[in-house]
């Protein structure tokens, strides 16, 4: 029951993610509303590397990285947005591969202790990855509307 659930929380914020970003495409990839911003291709890279950030940190012994730098620096060499969007994809895939191949006592097993959930069952990360996941798609869609583009609702399926 808990991996379902898990799983089913994944595909809303895959879900709601794609949708959000749907009107956006290749040429938009180097926008951002400001020098020193996220571009577009680097907002969803960012999304896609911490989805990615959370599962790694949930079931490392030390916990999640903090190299905070160092994972800033892998976002800015992104320049596609298509590029982005595989990684974004992969991450879900990966993300979704491991909630099926841990069973639910290693889901509600505590993370390792630190600064960022330690302590917690490992479960709660989801309840990260779709707030962080809502937060990139909220950004996004500001910037399709400074492109005069009219972000897609979220929670529609895809005509």
């Amino acid at each position: 029951m808990l991996k379902r659930s898990l799983v089913e929380q994944l595909k809303s914020a895959n879900k709601y993610f794609l949708n959000s970003t749907r009107c956006l495409n290749e040429e938009d990839s180097a926008f951002a509303p400001k020098e020193g911003m996220f571009t577009v291709a680097q907002q969803v890279a960012h999304t896609a590397q911490i989805i990615d950030w959370f599962f790694e940190g949930a079931f490392r012994p030390e916990g999640f990285s903090v190299d905070f730098e160092g994972l800033t620096g892998e976002i800015l060499k992104c320049e596609s947005l298509a590029g982005a969007r595989e990684w974004f994809k992969k991450a879900v895939d990966n993300g979704m591969s491991l909630i099926e191949n841990k069973n639910e006592m290693e889901w509600m097993a505590p993370m390792a202790d630190g600064p960022i959930m330690g302590g917690l069952p490992r479960m709660v990360i989801m309840s990260g990855i779709c707030d962080h996941t809502a937060h990139h798609r909220g950004s996004l869609s500001m910037y399709a509307r400074m492109l005069d583009k009219v972000p897609n609702m979220p929670y529609e399926d895809p005509k």
